[in-house]
């Protein structure tokens, strides 16, 4: 499965990829939130923000555009959004992409669709900033390395006009093979998006309630691979995690007892209770994509 937003039930580019954790991602499920327990409100989190498409999804040109929040992402300079390839891939013809750094997108938009009746282009501009696309063109790579991620060129000063933050810090290159297991074993992580809860099961079978506003949640390390760090969801052990719509969203590890953006969330178990598969930033074909976009550190 990749976290997609569940809402569009539109299929993930990329078909099956197996990952050699043993996860799947299935091209079935769209990208999702934040688990309910364990989970908090993240409103300190100003940096992180949500991908919003307005795309034709009925092929009338007499129709308005469909409007809504598909992804998770990152501010990591002052016009530049990090999120995940699959989010900004496999659109028709004509999408458009915009950032919102509110800490409830879905109220924004449906403040913005009230206001704007039939109008997309304006509840879009509403809602976001409108900038362009650029996706890993690697991206679908094989399950070692899919070259899952993408960025968000903005004006820099529209996103300044609306918001103020402080862009998250990047990894080193190398920086959590630096680590070592038993450093990572005591490292907290954080993962922080828009998605949805975990599953629920009702008459209507398994639903995952939930969206649409900025939360976090503890999660713990598990394993280290060349392109992924996996990191564990569980309840009892205080953990909360990833669902649909957190894909693109941030993973943040404090070593030193500051939050670098070590990963960005792609995939998981489909009913987000166990596991967050997260593309590494500090390894090589990460810092090659991201290098013209923004100085590494």
């Amino acid at each position: 499965m990749s976290f997609w937003n569940a809402s569009t039930r539109r299929p993930f580019a990329g078909a099956t990829i197996a990952l050699c954790a043993g996860i799947v991602m299935l091209s079935t499920f769209p990208a999702a939130a934040i688990n309910s327990y364990n989970a908090s409100p993240a409103p300190e989190r100003t940096e992180v923000g949500a991908l919003i498409v307005r795309w034709d999804d009925d092929a009338d040109p007499a129709t308005p555009d469909r409007v809504d929040w598909e992804c998770s992402g990152t501010m990591i300079d002052r016009d530049t959004f990090l999120t995940a390839g699959h989010c900004t891939s496999d659109w028709p013809a004509g999408a458009r992409f915009y950032v919102s750094l509110d800490q409830d997108v879905q109220s924004a938009l449906d403040s913005a669709a009230a206001a704007h009746p039939g109008d997309s282009p304006a509840v879009a501009a509403a809602a976001g900033v409108e900038g362009a696309a650029r996706t890993d063109p690697g991206y679908p790579g094989p399950s070692a390395d899919p070259h899952d991620i993408a960025v968000i060129q903005l004006p820099a000063a529209a996103v300044a006009a609306r918001w103020s933050f402080t862009p998250a810090v990047l990894p080193t290159a190398g920086e959590l093979d630096g680590l070592g297991p038993r450093q990572l074993d005591a490292t907290p992580f954080d993962v922080v998006g828009y998605g949805t809860q975990e599953a629920e099961r009702g008459p209507g079978g398994q639903t995952h309630p939930g969206g649409g506003t900025r939360m976090k949640a503890p999660v713990g390390f598990d394993a280290l691979n060349p392109s992924w760090v996996r990191l564990a969801m569980t309840q009892p052990q205080g953990n909360g995690g990833a669902c649909y719509g957190d894909s693109g969203g941030p993973n943040f590890a404090a070593p030193a007892g500051r939050p670098v953006l070590v990963a960005t969330t792609i995939t998981g178990d489909s009913p987000c209770y166990a596991t967050n598969v997260a593309y590494r930033l500090d390894t090589p074909a990460a810092r090659s994509f991201l290098a013209p976009y923004v100085a590494l550190p």
